[in-house]
C-alpha cells in the first residue's frame, strides 16, 4: 500500500494531499490543530485576520485541482474583481488606469478561502486528517526519507512513528525542514532573508448600503522614497463587509490603537482609503501582525537531496503579504508536484522528490523576484544591501510601472506577472522593452479614477471640492 504524509492542514497542505492522492492509497494530513468545520478562525493562522487576495494564477491552480471551488467562493459570498477595470490603485508612478479587464482576482476573507479548500478536499475518501501532533523529526537517511516522528501536542502519549513512502512538508512559516534534514546529514542549505520590519493592521467594517461590491482600493508605498514606506489596501469580502489593513515599515508602524487606525490611512500619499473608512461603522478591533519577512530556502540547490521528501508553500519561501503571492505559489507548487506524478505515475520513482523540488522553484523565483525588487529599497530593511544589479533591475521595474499608467499594453503585461499567470521572462520581450523606452501614451492621471456611482455610494466629494476629514 502506498502512502503519502503532509504535514501541515492549511491551504499548501490541503492542495498538496489533493495533488499526490491519485497517486497512493492513503494521505495523511499531519495537523497541530483541530481544524474548523467552517469558514472560521485557525489558530496556527494568526495572518488570516488580515487582508487576502487570491491572485487568478493562483485561483486558476486551486480551480485546476479543485473544479468548482471558484463557483463555492462566490456563491459563499467571495468577489471576483475582473482586472484592471475593477481596481483602484495609486502605485510609487502613479494612478493606474481601469483598462478593460484581462485578468482577475478574488477577494474574501481568509476563513472562506481555507473553508471551500478543505472540505472540497477532505471529500476525497484517500485523504485523512489526524490533528493533535506536531512532527518531530524525519525518518531515513540523506538518501531516501521514510516516514516522520511525531508526538501529541498535549505531551500525553506515547511517541509515534509513520512510515511513508512521500512526506510533503507543508507546514507553513515555522517549517522545520532545514532542521529534520540537518538530523539527517544534509546540511548548508542558501538561505536569504530580507525583512521591512512591516507590521500589518486590520479592521473589519460594515459596508455602506449600495458599496458592498466596490473596487478594490490600493495605496502602495513608494520604496524609494526616503523614511518608512506606508500603505492601505480596502477589499470587498463576504457578509457585505470590507477589509482594511496597512502596512508600515519600520519606524513607520500603524499601532493596535482604533483612534489611530483612520489618522494613518488619511496620512498616506493619497488619503482615499481614510476619506472612505471614516464614514463607514467598524466591526472588529485592530488586529496587528509583525512576522511579515521575505525568507526563502533554496532546497533545489543542495548537493544533496532524500528521495521521498518534498517541501512545498511557505515551507520554501515566505514573502512579504502585500504583494499577495503566498497562496498562489503553494497552489503551482501543487500543481508542480501532480504534473510529475502524472509523467512517472509512482511516488517512489527515482529522481522524483527532486525534479519536484526543482518545478516548485520556478513561481517561487518568480514572486521572490517581484517582492524583493521593491523591499530591498526600504529605509532600514534587514538581511541584504542593494547591489548595483538591484539598482538597476529598480529602475527599470519603475520605467515599466509608469508605462503601465497610460499604456494598456503595458497594464496588461505587467498584470500577467503580479496575477501569477506568466513568469517575469514576459517582461523582457521585445515589444515590453520597446513600449518602455516610448514610455506612457497618455497623461498620467491627478485623482484616484472612480465613477460618479463609485463617488456616490463611497460619499465622496467631487474632486475639485475634496477635503481631507
Amino acid at each position: 500500500m502506498r502512502r503519502a504524509i503532509v504535514i501541515g492542514g492549511g491551504m499548501a497542505g490541503m492542495l498538496a494531499a489533493v495533488a499526490v492522492s491519485h497517486a497512493v492509497d492513503d494521505v495523511v494530513i499531519i495537523e497541530r490543530d483541530e481544524l474548523p468545520d467552517g469558514p472560521r478562525p485557525r489558530k496556527g493562522l494568526p495572518q488570516a485576520r488580515h487582508i487576502h487576495i487570491l491572485m487568478a494564477g493562483g485561483a486558476d491552480a486551486i480551480e485546476d485541482l479543485l473544479p468548482g471551488s471558484i463557483d463555492r467562493w462566490l456563491a459563499e459570498g467571495a468577489h471576483r474583481h475582473r482586472l484592471t477595470s475593477d481596481m483602484v490603485a495609486l502605485s510609487p508612478e502613479g494612478w493606474y488606469r481601469r483598462w478593460r479587464p484581462t485578468h482577475y482576482l478574488v477577494t474574501s476573507s481568509r476563513d472562506l478561502l481555507d473553508h471551500v479548500v478543505r472540505s472540497q478536499t477532505l471529500k476525497n475518501h484517500r485523504i485523512q486528517v489526524l490533528p493533535g501532533r506536531q512532527v518531530t523529526g524525519l525518518l531515513g537517511s540523506s538518501s531516501r526519507v521514510s516516514g516522520i516522528a511525531l508526538s501529541h501536542i498535549t505531551g500525553t502519549g506515547a511517541d509515534e512513528e509513520m512510515t511513508a513512502d512521500l512526506v510533503i512538508d507543508a507546514s507553513g512559516r515555522a517549517s522545520r525542514a532545514a532542521t529534520w534534514l540537518a538530523d539527517l546529514g544534509i546540511t548548508e542549505i542558501p538561505e536569504h532573508t530580507l525583512d521591512t520590519g512591516l507590521t500589518y493592521a486590520t479592521r473589519i467594517y460594515r459596508a455602506p448600503s449600495g458599496a458592498e461590491s466596490i473596487p478594490v482600493i490600493n495605496v502602495m508605498a513608494d520604496p524609494r522614497s526616503p523614511g518608512p514606506g506606508q500603505a492601505a489596501a480596502l477589499a470587498p469580502i463576504e457578509d457585505k463587509q470590507w477589509i482594511v489593513s496597512l502596512g508600515g515599515t519600520r519606524g513607520g508602524e500603524p499601532t493596535d490603537n482604533p483612534e489611530d487606525f483612520t489618522r494613518f490611512a488619511l496620512d498616506l500619499r493619497h488619503p482615499l482609503i481614510g476619506q472612505i473608512i471614516s464614514r463607514a461603522h467598524p466591526l472588529t478591533d485592530v488586529a496587528i501582525t509583525r512576522s511579515t519577512h521575505n525568507r526563502r530556502r533554496y532546497f533545489e540547490k543542495t548537493g544533496t537531496w532524500p528521495e521521498g521528501f518534498i517541501a512545498l508553500g511557505d515551507a520554501i519561501a515566505t514573502f512579504n503579504p502585500v504583494y499577495g503571492q503566498g497562496m498562489s505559489v503553494a497552489a503551482q507548487g501543487a500543481q508542480a508536484l501532480r504534473r510529475e506524478l502524472n509523467r512517472t505515475g509512482d511516488v517512489r520513482s527515482v529522481g522524483l522528490s527532486r525534479r519536484v523540488q526543482r518545478a516548485a522553484a520556478g513561481p517561487v523565483d518568480a514572486a521572490w523576484a517581484l517582492a524583493t525588487a521593491q523591499d530591498i529599497h526600504y529605509t532600514d530593511a534587514h538581511g541584504q544591501v542593494p547591489t548595483w544589479q538591484d539598482r538597476i533591475v529598480s529602475a527599470f521595474t519603475s520605467r515599466l510601472s509608469r508605462t503601465a499608467t497610460g499604456s494598456f499594453f503595458m497594464a496588461t503585461a505587467m498584470t500577467d506577472v503580479t496575477t501569477m499567470r506568466k513568469g517575469a521572462t514576459r517582461l523582457a520581450r521585445p515589444s515590453v522593452l520597446g513600449a518602455a523606452l516610448l514610455g506612457p501614451l497618455r497623461p498620467p492621471l491627478t485623482e484616484p479614477p472612480l465613477t460618479e456611482r463609485e463617488r456616490i455610494v463611497l460619499q465622496l466629494k467631487p474632486d475639485n471640492e475634496r477635503q481631507n476629514v
